[in-house]
């Protein structure tokens, strides 16, 4: 993963999902400090921020608990420290863990994970740990073979979408000005597919493209629905 946003200082200080209607399960400040994201270090500086979710082992579309959190280069997920391993208040017992983001789509445990007082690790990215649903990440192969969140939900519906209503194609063209297709934009928005801090809907790195191929590359008219219950 590449750092574009925090290199850029584009990186917000507080967490961007109570602004897209998000409802964090109890309230979440989720608010971390320059000093944060000005750590450079090639393994831990700071990506995006996204949301951890706890859910109920006996019914999981039932978040328990959520809260925002700090992705690092590396892909470890952290507290607002941008170090410390994310805590949660409640009891221990068996959980879902999910985690979302703001364009991509979301992924959960396939079954309940056991969590106490000591740390624990989901390893999202390992093949060996299961998702609940079908196909829930994109295999990645090559000199750094991983799982990764499927990318281009810009509209964080829940729902990859190149054409038709809701989609997630003509949001891209309205952020850039809606009438210059060749246009682009610096800054920290949903419609940037890729992170690289820019939104274009044409020409190289644009943020089109994703859409298109994460939802299987020929057919314009698939589309490709987050594996969360």
């Amino acid at each position: 993963m590449r750092e574009s946003l925090r290199a850029s200082g584009l990186l917000p200080l507080s967490q961007p999902y109570s602004a897209l209607g998000y409802t964090f399960t109890p309230g979440d400040t989720g608010l971390t400090s320059a000093s944060v994201l000005a750590n450079a270090h090639a393994a831990d500086a700071i990506v995006d921020w996204v949301i951890v979710e706890l859910r109920s082992a006996a019914n999981p579309a039932a978040v328990v608990c959520s809260r925002s959190a700090l992705l690092q280069r590396d892909g470890d997920v952290v507290g607002m420290d941008g170090q410390a391993p994310l805590y949660f208040k409640m009891a221990d017992g068996s959980y879902y863990v999910a985690i979302r983001h703001r364009n991509h789509l979301g992924v959960m445990t396939a079954v309940p994970v056991a969590l106490t007082a000591l740390p624990s690790i989901v390893d999202f990215t390992s093949s060996s740990t299961t998702t609940f649903g079908t196909d829930a990440r994109k295999s990645i192969s090559g000199a750094f073979p991983t799982e990764a969140l499927w990318s281009g939900d810009v509209s964080f519906d829940g729902t990859l979408r190149y054409t038709g209503e809701g989609n997630d194609r003509d949001p891209i063209l309205l952020e850039i000005g809606g009438s210059v297709p060749t246009n682009s934009i610096t800054g920290y928005h949903g419609m940037d597919a890729d992170m690289n801090g820019v939104v274009r809907y044409t020409g190289q790195d644009n943020d089109r493209d994703p859409i298109l191929l994460n939802i299987g590359g020929s057919v314009p008219t698939n589309t490709r629905n987050e594996q969360l219950p």
